[in-house]
Order: C-alpha cells, then sequence, then structure tokens
C-alpha cells in the first residue's frame, strides 16, 4: 500500500511516462493479488509477455483501423467497411488469444481466484489512471 502511495505522489508531481504507468500497475497488480515472492517470480514473466504481445496488437490494430478510416467512416464503400469489420473481429479474436493463453500459462503458477482477482485489478487500475487524466485536465482548465 506504501509504495502505491509512493507511485501514486509521483504521478501527480509529474506528468507520467509508460514506465511511471507501468510501475504503478505492477504494483497496483502485485497488491491486489496479494503475491507471495514466489508467485510474483513465475507470475511476472508470464504476465509481462502477455501485456507486450496485447500493447503490440493494440498498437497494430489503431494503426490499421485508423489508415482505414481515414477520419470519415460515413466516406466508407460497404466492401471497405466489411473490411474493417473483419479486420476489427480479428484483432479482437487475437487480444482474446493470448487472454485464454495467460490463463493456460498462470493455472499452475497462482490460484484460480488470483486468476480471477487480476482482470479485476487491471480494470480497477485502468479506471484510476483515467481518473487521475480526468483530474489533472479539470485542474489545467
Amino acid at each position: 500500500m506504501i509504495i502505491l502511495l509512493l507511485f501514486a505522489s509521483t504521478l501527480q508531481a509529474q506528468r507520467p511516462g509508460s514506465e511511471q504507468i507501468q510501475a504503478l500497475k505492477t504494483a497496483h497488480i502485485t497488491q491486489t493479488l496479494d503475491l507471495t515472492s514466489e508467485e510474483a517470480e513465475k507470475f511476472w514473466p508470464i504476465y509481462n509477455k502477455f501485456d507486450q504481445q496485447l500493447e503490440k496488437n493494440r498498437k497494430q490494430e489503431r494503426r490499421e483501423i485508423v489508415s482505414m478510416v481515414k477520419g470519415d467512416v460515413g466516406a466508407l464503400s460497404d466492401e471497405e467497411a466489411e473490411k474493417l469489420i473483419e479486420k476489427m473481429i480479428d484483432f479482437k479474436e487475437n487480444q482474446f488469444t493470448h487472454y485464454k493463453n495467460l490463463v493456460q500459462e498462470l493455472k499452475g503458477v497462482i490460484p484460480p481466484q488470483k486468476i480471477l482477482r487480476l482482470r479485476k485489478a487491471e480494470e480497477d487500475f485502468r479506471r484510476i489512471l483515467m481518473e487521475q487524466l480526468r483530474k489533472r485536465r479539470k485542474g489545467r482548465q
């Protein structure tokens, strides 16, 4: 908890970079899952590999989807819209496959209850991060 508070104060003191956000996320997940040192040693290499694959997938999705849309979805032909829909489905299927693989790999590393708590911890972290961004934007106005 203390580590999380220290990171949170650092987050408010300066604009967070991706390394800071990753450190905050790591602290949040570790605390939420209550990982033992033995669990953490096995968990983090598996989770980090998953997280990197997911981020790579998201970047590719943004790049390809944005390049197809180019601003106005209404300007797409039916054929282009169909291709875009298929691409979006492919990306979501890929994300689901990555998540399924993560769960399979984690089954021997942490108990099932902690695997379930992981999803909630990720969602909670995203919500906390979004709240911090909203507060920061309001403070600038």
